[in-house]
């Protein structure tokens, strides 16, 4: 298994893959810019040449988490400042040698007709990916069903990856709290839904598990992390049965969990293996 968890940058790209390493994870997830901004960002490329390495050197698997403005249905006015928005981060990830940026699916924009904002999002994604000749995958994230509750079927997702021009520049990222918040898993039902994964085409393309419990009840809708094993509306047990499934055995689990609630990532990355372990 390789877990991990979200660093930060106010130390560089170099500084946020040692942390990582530091905390004993195999795996992190970073903001490569300002989380609150779309401002495109004059990165320093050496700090990621070296992020890059260090990875290389001890076999660290990175992802980045586009900025929370960020929206594959924005506003007229923001469409542009988005799509330029998307493509720096996706230089950013680039350069540190990340397998790909997360983006979360789009919302409702239209309560009479949802299929404006399907369309719009394979027209951002077009957009976007037409200027984009790199590696580095945008990755298409679940929803929890909150904000008119888009996102939260796997037909959802790989569909609008279908549908776009270039399927091969998008891969998906399953987040344990928001399948939990929308009633996708359950925690009982993993063999049908991972079933239905790789019947889908979903599987073959999965590159990240954003690793969260969730504080509200199941089929909740409401975005909100837990620690794994404090906390939470998902039990031990329902994680136990998800680490044994094979197919995920490659799949990098990330943690998007609090880390000022009695636990730190460094020890909840440490009970993460001792717990896979069976110790």
């Amino acid at each position: 298994m390789k877990f991990g968890c979200h660093v930060s940058i106010k130390n560089g790209y170099f500084g946020a893959a040692k942390q990582a390493f530091n905390f004993g994870g195999q795996a992190f997830q970073y903001f490569p810019k300002n989380p609150r901004s779309l401002t495109v960002k004059e990165f320093d490329r050496d700090d990621a040449k070296r992020c890059f390495g260090f990875c290389m050197e001890h076999q660290l698997i990175s992802i980045a988490h586009t900025p929370y403005p960020t929206s594959l249905t924005p506003s007229t006015d923001k469409k542009d400042l988005t799509i330029l928005s998307l493509i720096n981060d996706l230089e950013i990830a680039e350069s540190c040698g990340s397998l790909g940026v997360v983006v979360h699916f789009g919302n409702l924009i239209d309560s009479q007709n949802p299929l404006t904002s399907y369309q719009k999002m394979i027209e951002m994604l077009n957009l976007v990916l037409s200027e984009w000749h790199g590696d580095c995958k945008l990755l298409l994230e679940n929803n929890a069903g909150k904000s008119g509750a888009l996102g939260t079927t796997l037909e959802e997702l790989v569909q609008v990856r279908n549908l776009t021009d270039y399927p091969e520049k998008i891969g998906f990222c399953f987040d344990t709290c928001h399948a939990y918040a929308s009633g996708l898993w359950t925690g009982e039902n993993n063999e049908d839904l991972w079933k239905k994964a790789t019947d889908l085409g979903y599987l073959g393309s999965l590159e990240a598990i954003h690793l969260n419990n969730s504080k509200y009840p199941l089929g909740s809708r409401k975005d909100r992390h837990a620690n794994i094993f404090s906390g939470g509306y998902i039990e031990n047990h329902h994680f136990k049965e998800l680490f044994k499934i094979e197919l995920l055995k490659e799949i990098p689990f990330i943690l998007e969990t609090p880390s000022n609630e009695g636990i730190s990532h460094k020890n909840e990355i440490s009970t993460l293996y001792q717990f896979t372990e069976g110790k």
